[in-house]
């Protein structure tokens, strides 16, 4: 894509969500700016036997050169997330990603559908989404949540809370984890609070 620097949040990589921590983040650039980048650098190399290996790298680390000029003294070691995301993985293989990538994506759009048929709700469609989309309701959305979380369900996040004018937005993420049953109730009581 010809991108100078790519950044992503590996959370979701069978990372539990922990009450916001700790997790990890990868950054990945072109040749020309690593020696700028902070943190741990992955590197591609072979063993012994010609097999691919992967090695840290170019450690630009204070335990290593002055400490004026090292770029990892900005980073914390998130060494046990990444070799869980490692593990997670490994054991869901090339094909596996792609498949949890899809279900998450059919299961968002079976939500948006389940949305849809409640009256006076809109999802918004401004622009592509993966796994999470905004809804419009009736209702001021903190209450919405409030009651739904009354019913079992976390719903969604209110907009409102950051995004002054947003009081009845609901943005609405759904994963491998919900299943079209659980989606469906979910609806149906959401449904049921805005009817009351």
């Amino acid at each position: 894509m010809d991108v100078d620097i790519v950044t992503g949040e590996g959370q979701s990589l069978g990372i539990p969500l922990s009450f916001g921590g700790p997790y990890l983040g990868f950054m990945a650039t072109k040749k020309e700016f690593v020696r700028k980048m902070p943190g741990r650098i992955v590197g591609q190399t072979v063993d012994h036997d010609g097999k691919r290996g992967y090695v840290l790298t170019l450690q630009a680390r204070e335990q290593h050169i002055r400490r004026q000029k090292a770029t990892s003294n900005i980073c914390s070691n998130e060494a046990l997330c990444a070799l869980r995301a490692v593990v997670y993985l490994s054991l869901l293989g090339k094909q596996g990603l792609k498949d949890l990538a899809q279900t998450n994506y059919q299961r968002c759009e079976f939500a948006k559908t389940m949305f849809d048929k409640i009256p006076n709700v809109q999802v918004k469609r401004s622009a592509p989404t993966f796994n999470e989309f905004t809804v419009w309701l009736p209702k001021n959305a903190d209450e919405v949540v409030s009651k739904m979380l009354e019913k079992g369900f976390a719903c969604g996040f209110p907009l409102g809370r950051f995004y002054k004018g947003m009081d009845n937005y609901l943005l609405v993420s759904v994963t491998e984890k919900r299943t079209k049953e659980e989606i469906k109730k979910m609806a149906e009581s959401l449904e049921a609070v805005l009817c009351s």
